[in-house]
Formats: C-alpha cells, sequence, structure tokens
C-alpha cells in the first residue's frame, strides 16, 4: 500500500490489520536510522528487513511513500493499492492526523513539522524521486498482479 503522504496509508493498513488479522510494516520504522537530523538507513538494510518481515508473516500489509522499498516489497506480494487522493485531501488528512508517538516525541513536535509536511505534500507530482506520484504510478503500471488505484476518501473507506 503506497501514495503521498497523508494520503491515509497508515489508518487503513492499522483497519487491515484489526479487520483481516494481517501483520503490519509501516515503512518509516526501517527507513531511517535513529540520528538527528534523521538520515535514511541503507537500502540493503531496509531490504533485509522488509525479507524477514514477510519471511515471518504468512498475511500482511507494508505500507510507505519509499518507491525503491515498494518496488523490493512487491515481488512478495498478492495485490499492490495505490492510494492516490489530491493533495487537498492528503493536506486535510494531515492537519487531522493524531500524534505519531513513533515518528516524533511530542504532538508539539510533530505540529512544528506541520508546514514541512505540507510543502512536502504539495510537492507531490513535481518530485522525481522515489516518494514522487510519477514513481508510484510507475510502479503501479508495472506491477502485473491484482492492483487497486484507490482515488477518493470513500473508495479507501470502502476497501475490504
Amino acid at each position: 500500500m503506497f501514495g503521498n503522504s497523508g494520503a491515509g496509508k497508515s489508518t487503513l493498513a492499522k483497519r487491515l490489520k484489526e479487520t483481516e488479522s494481517l501483520a503490519h510494516l509501516d515503512l518509516d520504522s526501517i527507513a531511517w536510522l535513529p540520528t538527528s537530523p534523521p538520515q535514511r538507513s541503507a537500502e540493503a538494510d531496509a531490504q533485509k528487513s522488509i525479507q524477514t518481515f514477510v519471511d515471518e508473516n504468512e498475511n500482511w500489509v507494508i505500507e510507505g511513500c519509499y518507491g525503491d522499498l515498494l518496488q523490493f516489497a512487491s515481488q512478495f506480494s498478492s495485490e499492490l493499492v495505490f492510494l492516490d487522493l489530491s493533495v487537498e485531501d492528503c493536506t486535510e488528512n494531515a492537519r487531522n492526523r493524531p500524534w505519531e508517538k513513533h515518528k516524533y516525541e511530542s504532538k508539539e513536535a510533530q505540529d512544528a513539522n506541520f508546514e514541512m509536511l505540507v510543502n512536502w505534500i504539495g510537492q507531490y507530482d513535481q518530485r522525481a524521486d522515489c516518494f514522487s506520484q510519477s514513481a508510484h504510478t510507475k510502479l503501479y503500471e508495472s506491477y502485473k498482479g491484482k492492483k487497486s488505484r484507490l482515488r477518493t476518501r470513500k473508495e479507501i473507506n470502502e476497501l475490504k
């Protein structure tokens, strides 16, 4: 499961974890080293973590915005879900996001990062990196298995 920041990946993955009894891997948890400022972990190390996760879990959901890691994970998947919401919807979701304890030491620290996040979300269709809409579209189009491209909150809420 992938898409822009604020698309609802974590919320949907948590819902599927509960309703479908899936193991859940948030790629944020393996993509970054615990440094200040944050630095990306080596791609080989992150891939090893993904491999371990899929080896240890029969039924799972992996979610994130990291096209490079998602490309690796897709070889193990039975289905791909692209949450391709508008920038406006992603920004609104980010505005209403609860405190992400696994990412920020406090709600205040998360809120202090909000303007940067809104700028990041707004650049989704302009970037050329592995986090971009173009990278996500390429991943989606190249995937040969079952896949869904959800463009509205209603479609996401109806996913089972």
